[in-house]
């Protein structure tokens, strides 16, 4: 049996760990908070006290957390998975991080003897929960195909996109894209309020059509009712887009739309918004509108 040890059992690698435990591998988990690791050994994986315990006699090493700080401390800190794995484990950084970090970290992967592949992934916490998640993999071709088993059990979309840091990059591309959606899609059900039209229906029918999208169909409803628990929080989507923004500078392209919704985004955040999930753009637009945030009818509304 394949031993794969995780680390980080939060909103996406809780359900992300659960998966590989239910496809037959031995999954011992570590977080910071026990809480996370409880929930794992209750599906049937095992506990680790410490990240060298966790990773001593893995086959396999995930990571999923929050930032590239969090990465290089996992990978490269003290007592990390650099220092404890054995040699030649192949590690599966989950996470969304700098490309320029992840491909550091390959180096020292690669120096240390080990084999490390950038996996990002897209989907939130519905995607994780149904082992439906687009996986974006950066790295040797080789490892790729080792990591297979793995990546099928978390995920259905799954490419190959480039060496160290590719995977990064185009996760980086991804938040862009979703981030300039949410914030149409909370312009245009403020514009749609103002007007008093059947909510639902306009919903309806405009993702029947050229406007529909996933952030329509998966996003719309709690929009419209304000309910913001968070899939994908605003701050991480706020890290996100810092990462996209610094990226494009760095390769001379713009991105004008980006840094508009970067900007928002930290707005969002600014104004407490950001344990929200990355929906809760609607606030801000709404709050620019002169509107009260938390109504969900239109009584106030201008209708015409």
């Amino acid at each position: 049996m394949t031993t794969v040890a995780f680390i980080g059992l939060g909103i996406m690698g809780g359900p992300m760990a659960g998966h590989l435990v239910d496809a037959g591998f031995d999954v011992v988990g570590f977080n910071r908070t026990p809480d996370k690791v409880a929930a794992l050994v209750e599906r049937g994986g095992r506990g680790a006290d410490s990240i060298a315990e966790a990773v001593r006699d893995a086959d396999i090493v995930a990571v999923m957390v929050p930032d590239s700080p969090d990465v290089q401390d996992v990978l490269a800190g003290e007592d990390g998975v650099f220092d404890t794995a054995r040699k030649g484990t192949l590690v599966i950084d989950f996470s969304s991080i700098r490309p320029d970090v992840t491909a550091a970290l390959a180096e020292q992967a690669k120096a240390a003897g080990l084999r490390l592949l950038d996996a990002p992934v897209s989907g939130g916490e519905a995607g994780a929960k149904n082992a439906s998640l687009s996986i974006m993999v950066g790295g040797d071709p080789a490892d790729y195909e080792a990591a297979q088993e793995v990546l099928q059990a978390v995920g259905t979309t799954i490419v190959h996109v480039g060496p160290s840091g590719s995977g990064q990059t185009v996760k980086a591309a991804n938040q862009l894209i979703v981030a300039g959606n949410i914030q149409l899609l909370a312009e245009a059900i403020t514009f749609l309020e103002a007007y008093g039209v059947d909510m639902a229906a306009a919903l309806k029918v405009l993702g029947g059509g050229l406007a529909g999208s996933k952030v329509l169909d998966q996003k719309g409803e709690g929009m419209l009712a304000r309910s913001f628990e968070p899939g994908f929080r605003i701050e991480l989507h706020h890290k996100d887009m810092g990462i996209v923004t610094s990226a494009a500078r760095e390769a001379g392209v713009v991105i004008p739309l980006g840094a508009v919704v970067a900007q928002l985004m930290a707005s969002a955040r600014a104004n407490g918004e950001g344990g929200l999930d990355h929906s809760a753009l609607l606030r801000g637009v709404l709050r620019l509108s002169g509107r009260d945030p938390d109504r969900t009818d239109t009584d106030d509304s201008d209708t015409a």
